[in-house]
Protein backbone atom coordinates (compact mmCIF):
# COMPACT_ATOMS: atom_id res chain seq x y z
CA UNK A 1 0.00 0.00 0.00
CA UNK A 2 3.03 2.31 0.43
CA UNK A 3 5.72 3.03 -2.15
CA UNK A 4 8.72 5.13 -1.21
CA UNK A 5 9.72 7.46 -4.04
CA UNK A 6 13.47 8.13 -3.91
CA UNK A 7 14.44 11.20 -5.88
CA UNK A 8 15.59 13.84 -3.36
CA UNK A 9 16.98 14.16 0.15
CA UNK A 10 13.45 14.07 1.56
CA UNK A 11 11.70 10.73 1.91
CA UNK A 12 8.40 10.90 0.03
CA UNK A 13 5.71 8.24 -0.16
CA UNK A 14 2.77 7.25 -2.32
CA UNK A 15 -0.07 5.63 -0.40
CA UNK A 16 -2.19 3.53 -2.74
CA UNK A 17 -5.89 3.68 -1.99
CA UNK A 18 -8.62 1.68 -3.69
CA UNK A 19 -10.03 4.91 -5.14
CA UNK A 20 -6.83 6.84 -5.81
CA UNK A 21 -3.33 7.55 -4.57
CA UNK A 22 -2.15 10.01 -1.93
CA UNK A 23 1.34 11.56 -2.10
CA UNK A 24 2.87 12.28 1.31
CA UNK A 25 5.48 15.07 1.10
CA UNK A 26 7.58 16.25 -1.85
CA UNK A 27 11.14 17.38 -2.41
CA UNK A 28 12.86 20.75 -2.81
CA UNK A 29 11.95 23.06 -5.70
CA UNK A 30 13.78 21.99 -8.84
CA UNK A 31 13.24 18.25 -8.39
CA UNK A 32 10.03 17.86 -10.42
CA UNK A 33 11.67 16.08 -13.36
CA UNK A 34 13.43 13.69 -10.97
CA UNK A 35 10.10 13.08 -9.23
CA UNK A 36 8.42 12.15 -12.52
CA UNK A 37 11.30 9.83 -13.40
CA UNK A 38 11.04 8.12 -9.99
CA UNK A 39 7.30 7.62 -10.47
CA UNK A 40 7.98 5.91 -13.79
CA UNK A 41 10.61 3.67 -12.26
CA UNK A 42 7.98 2.55 -9.74
CA UNK A 43 5.24 2.11 -12.37
CA UNK A 44 3.11 4.84 -10.80
CA UNK A 45 1.09 7.09 -13.09
CA UNK A 46 1.05 10.76 -12.11
CA UNK A 47 -2.64 10.97 -12.96
CA UNK A 48 -3.40 8.34 -10.32
CA UNK A 49 -2.32 10.75 -7.58
CA UNK A 50 -5.50 12.45 -6.40
CA UNK A 51 -4.16 14.41 -3.43
CA UNK A 52 -0.89 15.67 -1.94
CA UNK A 53 -0.56 15.81 1.85
CA UNK A 54 2.38 17.74 3.31
CA UNK A 55 3.71 16.78 6.74
CA UNK A 56 4.73 20.41 7.36
CA UNK A 57 5.36 23.40 5.15
CA UNK A 58 9.14 23.60 5.20
CA UNK A 59 10.86 24.03 1.81
CA UNK A 60 12.24 20.49 1.55
CA UNK A 61 8.77 18.99 2.03
CA UNK A 62 6.54 21.24 -0.10
CA UNK A 63 8.97 22.49 -2.77
CA UNK A 64 7.25 20.97 -5.82
CA UNK A 65 3.74 20.52 -4.42
CA UNK A 66 2.15 23.08 -6.73
CA UNK A 67 4.00 21.80 -9.79
CA UNK A 68 2.54 18.37 -9.12
CA UNK A 69 -0.90 19.84 -8.42
CA UNK A 70 -0.78 21.68 -11.75
CA UNK A 71 -0.86 18.27 -13.43
CA UNK A 72 -4.29 17.50 -12.04
CA UNK A 73 -4.20 16.52 -8.37
CA UNK A 74 -5.14 18.63 -5.35
CA UNK A 75 -3.11 19.77 -2.34
CA UNK A 76 -4.92 18.77 0.84
CA UNK A 77 -3.94 20.88 3.84
CA UNK A 78 -5.01 20.04 7.38
CA UNK A 79 -6.93 22.82 9.08
CA UNK A 80 -4.06 23.22 11.58
CA UNK A 81 -1.74 24.07 8.67
CA UNK A 82 -3.61 26.89 6.95
CA UNK A 83 -1.54 29.69 8.51
CA UNK A 84 1.73 28.03 7.46
CA UNK A 85 1.13 27.21 3.78
CA UNK A 86 3.32 30.10 2.59
CA UNK A 87 5.83 30.03 5.45
CA UNK A 88 8.65 28.84 3.16
CA UNK A 89 7.99 31.17 0.23
CA UNK A 90 10.48 33.77 1.44
CA UNK A 91 13.26 31.15 1.52
CA UNK A 92 12.85 30.40 -2.18
CA UNK A 93 12.59 34.13 -2.93
CA UNK A 94 15.79 34.83 -0.99
CA UNK A 95 17.58 32.12 -2.95
CA UNK A 96 16.09 33.44 -6.19
CA UNK A 97 14.91 29.92 -6.93
CA UNK A 98 13.16 30.30 -10.26
CA UNK A 99 11.92 26.69 -10.15
CA UNK A 100 9.63 27.34 -7.20
CA UNK A 101 5.90 27.66 -7.86
CA UNK A 102 3.97 29.07 -4.86
CA UNK A 103 0.90 27.18 -3.72
CA UNK A 104 -2.36 28.47 -5.16
CA UNK A 105 -4.61 28.99 -2.14
CA UNK A 106 -7.76 28.99 -4.26
CA UNK A 107 -7.20 25.39 -5.34
CA UNK A 108 -6.31 23.63 -2.10
CA UNK A 109 -8.65 21.45 -0.07
CA UNK A 110 -8.81 22.14 3.66
CA UNK A 111 -9.27 18.96 5.69
CA UNK A 112 -10.32 19.31 9.35
CA UNK A 113 -8.18 16.90 11.37
CA UNK A 114 -11.25 15.66 13.24
CA UNK A 115 -12.85 14.73 9.90
CA UNK A 116 -9.75 13.28 8.30
CA UNK A 117 -11.03 9.70 8.38
CA UNK A 118 -13.84 10.65 6.03
CA UNK A 119 -11.39 12.37 3.69
CA UNK A 120 -9.05 9.37 3.59
CA UNK A 121 -12.01 7.01 3.16
CA UNK A 122 -12.87 8.87 -0.05
CA UNK A 123 -9.55 7.52 -1.40
CA UNK A 124 -10.12 4.04 -0.02
CA UNK A 125 -7.46 4.56 2.65
CA UNK A 126 -8.49 3.59 6.19
CA UNK A 127 -6.67 5.90 8.58
CA UNK A 128 -6.46 9.39 10.01
CA UNK A 129 -4.44 12.59 10.09
CA UNK A 130 -3.03 13.49 13.51
CA UNK A 131 -1.70 16.89 14.58
CA UNK A 132 1.80 16.24 15.94
CA UNK A 133 3.58 19.52 16.72
CA UNK A 134 7.16 19.41 17.90
CA UNK A 135 9.38 19.89 14.88
CA UNK A 136 7.01 22.67 13.82
CA UNK A 137 3.57 23.90 14.87
CA UNK A 138 2.01 22.75 11.59
CA UNK A 139 3.43 19.21 11.67
CA UNK A 140 1.01 16.37 11.06
CA UNK A 141 1.37 12.59 10.90
CA UNK A 142 -0.55 10.05 8.86
CA UNK A 143 -1.81 6.82 10.46
CA UNK A 144 -2.79 3.85 8.31
CA UNK A 145 -5.07 1.38 10.08
CA UNK A 146 -4.50 -1.85 8.15
CA UNK A 147 -0.74 -1.55 7.97
CA UNK A 148 -0.40 -0.21 11.54
CA UNK A 149 1.92 2.33 9.98
CA UNK A 150 2.83 5.93 10.78
CA UNK A 151 4.32 8.55 8.48
CA UNK A 152 5.63 11.33 10.71
CA UNK A 153 7.64 13.74 8.56
CA UNK A 154 10.33 15.45 10.60
CA UNK A 155 9.06 14.53 14.06
CA UNK A 156 12.21 13.57 16.00
CA UNK A 157 12.98 9.84 15.57
CA UNK A 158 11.58 7.57 18.24
CA UNK A 159 15.05 6.48 19.37
CA UNK A 160 15.75 10.08 20.41
CA UNK A 161 12.57 10.39 22.47
CA UNK A 162 14.38 10.46 25.80
CA UNK A 163 16.09 13.68 24.73
CA UNK A 164 12.72 15.40 24.25
CA UNK A 165 10.98 14.61 27.53
CA UNK A 166 8.69 17.43 28.65
CA UNK A 167 8.38 18.90 25.15
CA UNK A 168 5.70 19.01 22.45
CA UNK A 169 7.63 16.30 20.63
CA UNK A 170 7.20 13.94 23.57
CA UNK A 171 3.49 14.80 23.82
CA UNK A 172 3.04 14.06 20.12
CA UNK A 173 4.85 10.72 20.41
CA UNK A 174 2.71 9.84 23.42
CA UNK A 175 -0.37 10.15 21.22
CA UNK A 176 1.17 8.17 18.40
CA UNK A 177 2.54 5.32 20.48
CA UNK A 178 -0.93 4.59 21.82
CA UNK A 179 -1.67 3.33 18.31
CA UNK A 180 1.05 0.66 18.72
CA UNK A 181 2.61 1.07 15.25
CA UNK A 182 4.50 -1.73 13.52
CA UNK A 183 6.16 0.64 11.05
CA UNK A 184 7.23 4.28 11.24
CA UNK A 185 8.40 6.22 8.20
CA UNK A 186 10.39 9.42 8.70
CA UNK A 187 11.09 12.39 6.47
CA UNK A 188 14.85 11.85 6.57
CA UNK A 189 15.79 9.01 8.94
CA UNK A 190 15.65 5.32 8.07
CA UNK A 191 12.27 3.71 8.85
CA UNK A 192 11.46 1.81 12.02
CA UNK A 193 10.20 -1.65 11.16
CA UNK A 194 9.17 -3.58 14.25
CA UNK A 195 9.43 -6.99 12.61
CA UNK A 196 12.87 -6.24 11.21
CA UNK A 197 14.15 -4.79 14.48
CA UNK A 198 12.93 -7.83 16.37
CA UNK A 199 14.43 -10.34 13.94
CA UNK A 200 17.70 -8.44 13.64
CA UNK A 201 18.53 -9.18 17.25
CA UNK A 202 16.70 -12.48 17.63
CA UNK A 203 18.55 -14.95 19.80
CA UNK A 204 20.90 -12.32 21.23
CA UNK A 205 20.71 -11.96 24.99
CA UNK A 206 20.67 -8.59 26.68
CA UNK A 207 24.11 -9.19 28.16
CA UNK A 208 25.51 -10.08 24.72
CA UNK A 209 24.07 -6.90 23.20
CA UNK A 210 25.52 -4.89 26.08
CA UNK A 211 28.96 -6.42 25.46
CA UNK A 212 28.65 -5.82 21.73
CA UNK A 213 27.83 -2.13 22.20
CA UNK A 214 30.73 -1.74 24.62
CA UNK A 215 33.09 -3.32 22.08
CA UNK A 216 31.78 -1.04 19.32
CA UNK A 217 32.35 2.09 21.43
CA UNK A 218 35.91 1.02 22.21
CA UNK A 219 36.64 0.55 18.51
CA UNK A 220 35.12 3.98 17.83
CA UNK A 221 37.55 5.43 20.39
CA UNK A 222 40.38 3.83 18.42
CA UNK A 223 39.24 5.60 15.27
CA UNK A 224 38.06 2.49 13.44
CA UNK A 225 35.62 2.94 10.54
CA UNK A 226 32.12 1.46 10.42
CA UNK A 227 33.27 -1.27 8.06
CA UNK A 228 36.34 -2.12 10.16
CA UNK A 229 34.07 -2.42 13.19
CA UNK A 230 31.72 -4.66 11.22
CA UNK A 231 34.60 -6.96 10.29
CA UNK A 232 35.77 -7.19 13.90
CA UNK A 233 32.36 -7.63 15.54
CA UNK A 234 30.09 -9.10 12.86
CA UNK A 235 27.41 -6.57 13.84
CA UNK A 236 24.92 -5.15 11.36
CA UNK A 237 26.28 -1.95 9.76
CA UNK A 238 23.09 0.00 10.48
CA UNK A 239 23.25 -1.04 14.13
CA UNK A 240 26.89 0.08 14.29
CA UNK A 241 25.98 3.47 12.84
CA UNK A 242 23.13 3.88 15.32
CA UNK A 243 25.49 3.12 18.21
CA UNK A 244 28.11 5.50 16.81
CA UNK A 245 25.60 8.29 16.41
CA UNK A 246 24.39 7.99 19.99
CA UNK A 247 27.92 7.62 21.34
CA UNK A 248 29.38 10.59 19.47
CA UNK A 249 26.50 13.01 20.01
CA UNK A 250 25.85 12.38 23.72
CA UNK A 251 28.77 13.26 25.98
CA UNK A 252 29.58 10.64 28.62
CA UNK A 253 26.65 8.45 27.60
CA UNK A 254 26.66 4.96 29.12
CA UNK A 255 26.22 1.71 27.22
CA UNK A 256 22.80 1.37 28.83
CA UNK A 257 21.95 4.89 27.71
CA UNK A 258 22.80 3.92 24.14
CA UNK A 259 20.66 0.80 24.39
CA UNK A 260 17.71 2.79 25.69
CA UNK A 261 17.97 5.39 22.95
CA UNK A 262 18.13 3.01 20.00
CA UNK A 263 15.36 0.85 21.41
CA UNK A 264 16.94 -2.54 21.30
CA UNK A 265 16.79 -3.44 24.98
CA UNK A 266 14.98 -6.77 25.50
CA UNK A 267 14.73 -7.36 21.71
Amino acid sequence: MITEIKYSQTNTYVIHGTKGDLLFDTGWAGTFSSFCKALGENNIALQNIKYILISHYHPDHMGIAQEIADKGCVIAAADVQTEFIHSADHIFEKEDNKDFVPIDDTRIKIVPVRKSRAFLKSLGIPGEIIHTPGHSDDSISLWLDKEKTLLVGDLAPLYELEMHQGTQTAESWEKLLKLKPDKIYYGHARPYLKEKENSQNAGISESDIYALVRKITRLIDKGRSDYEIQQKTGADIIFIRDVARMYLTHKNISVQGILDRIEIKNK
